[in-house]
């Protein structure tokens, strides 16, 4: 009988998870269990990468500072200081265990280039094939603002999108996320199953520690990001690194893949093997029953029946479920890989066009903001065409050119923008600004030349995940 899909697992950590927040020693009990953990995964057939902070962190002890410096030269030195030794930590620990390791240091330049994030694609791929796993961090000693991630949340979840992951780890200081704070609040309910990020209303209080960028904000962006691209994101505690092993092997007992998993069929599985009698159940089956459970209307959870036992309990976690519809390969490098830098206004017409596979086309656009060239990304916002009067004696079915000033100055649009994508750019934004709102056979005479008759092709077109889905603040049935 074949065993269960073999998964690919991103685990993130970050600084605080690394090393002590105050005397910036490493935290060898929590790496050593991750690296038993992560070899574990391996053993088990899962291909696995982690993205690792503290590189910073590790400077800081290195030199003997107390405090994160402020100065940008200052925090890159620190970050080329403790790069070497976070990587010889990380290399010292897997040794141990005989497992091979590589790094891997990346900037958004690095990814904003196709061709340099199809190269990190295959290198990772290769990587994973050798059994090797790779340690990734953002390249903080080259890194400036204009070209960073933010935080290794965000390039946790792009380089998971990148490799087509299954899970992707977000290791914190708490166990998952609750409706409250429940430092202040003790009546505060954990909440493990999120089906739709936009309908979520969690506390997010828990900043980055003093060393770290990040916090349980930032986590939450990178789990939208994630999720759209098909990956299941899990936060939990970094404490517990053995959790990991437990929840990646609840996910994989399900009956359905992880991306489908939802309190409907597990009832139902659940309830089937219940049908089949004790004697005939499979071992799996037997697990989902004793692990069925009901919900209350407070959001906690007991156990299905009074004799009902409770075994083999999953470790406390926020779970946040993939996109039916995942955004992958070219169109998530487009909403994911590159930085926009302007903006294109499109009327609705224009987008149920694109949303149809049909091409933007220049009498779709409506506005334009931001300075950017030929084939660079901008975003794209849907708003309303505002009508416009006819002038004082023109003739009957004459109205005023699209390209002439409004009652606003040049806006021929109203209301509140919805950013819906990102595009790839056929034309500047100068020359975009002359040619919005009108026919593509018009745009030869205006500009002198016509590059291309659509502003934007529609394989250079990548829309977000506009389906919603209900969030569940309870406690997830076990599969």
């Amino acid at each position: 009988m074949r065993g269960p899909r073999p998964l690919g697992v991103v685990i993130k950590l970050g600084t605080s998870s690394i090393v002590d927040e105050k005397t910036h020693e490493p935290l060898l009990s929590i790496l050593t269990s991750i690296v038993e953990t992560a070899v574990k995964l391996r053993k088990d057939g899962h291909r696995v990468i982690i993205v690792s902070s503290g590189a910073i962190g590790v400077g800081l002890r290195r030199m003997d500072l107390e405090k994160r410096p402020k100065h940008l030269s200052k925090l890159q030195a620190l970050a080329a200081i403790g790069q070497c030794r976070l990587m010889s930590l990380w290399d010292s620990l897997f040794t141990h265990l005989m497992q091979p390791i590589a790094q891997i240091l990346l900037t958004r330049n690095d990814i904003a280039d196709r061709s340099r994030y199809l190269n990190a694609q295959r290198t990772f791929n290769e990587l994973l094939d050798m059994g090797v796993i790779p340690i990734v961090n953002e390249n903080d000693t080259l890194a400036v603002s204009e070209i960073k991630f933010g935080d290794n949340d965000t390039l946790s979840a792009i380089t998971a999108g990148m490799v087509h992951a299954d899970l992707l780890f977000l290791m914190t200081d708490v166990d998952c996320l609750y409706d409250k704070n429940p430092r202040t609040h003790p009546d505060a309910h954990p909440i493990e199953v999120v089906e739709d990020i936009g309908s979520l209303v969690a506390d997010v209080s828990t900043a980055g520690s003093s060393l770290g960028t990040g916090g349980m904000s930032t986590k939450i962006v990178a789990a939208r990001l994630a999720t759209s691209a098909g990956v299941t994101t899990v936060i939990t505690r970094s404490s517990n690194p053995g959790n990991i092993v437990k929840i990646v092997k609840h996910i994989q007992a399900s009956r359905s893949p992880p991306s489908l998993v939802t309190k409907v069929n597990q009832t139902t599985t659940a309830a089937a093997a219940a049908a089949e009698g004790n004697s005939e159940r499979s071992p799996q089956a037997a697990a989902e029953q004793e692990a069925s459970q009901t919900y209350t209307a407070a959001g906690g959870f007991t156990p299905s029946s009074p004799t009902a036992p409770v075994q083999n309990k999953i470790p406390l976690h926020t779970r946040f479920l993939p996109s039916p519809h995942p955004v992958r390969d070219r169109y998530f490098w487009i909403l994911h890989g590159l930085r926009p830098h302007g903006t294109l206004y499109i009327d609705q017409g224009a987008y149920k066009a694109l949303v149809g596979k049909a091409g933007l086309l220049p009498v779709g656009v409506v506005g334009v903001e931001g300075n950017f060239a030929q084939q660079e990304a901008v975003r794209l916002c849907v708003v309303d065409r505002r009508r416009k009067k006819r002038e004082e004696g023109a003739q009957d079915g004459e109205e005023e050119k699209q390209g002439e000033e409004g009652e606003d100055g040049d806006k021929l649009w109203e209301g509140e923008p919805r950013e819906v994508g990102r595009a790839l750019s056929n034309y500047s934004s100068v020359e975009i600004a002359r040619i919005k709102g009108r026919q593509s056979v018009e745009v030869e005479r205006i500009l002198g030349y016509a590059d291309s008759e659509y502003v934007a092709q529609r394989e250079s077109i990548s829309f977000f995940d506009s389906f919603s889905r209900p969030a569940t603040p309870v406690r997830e049935m076990q599969d």
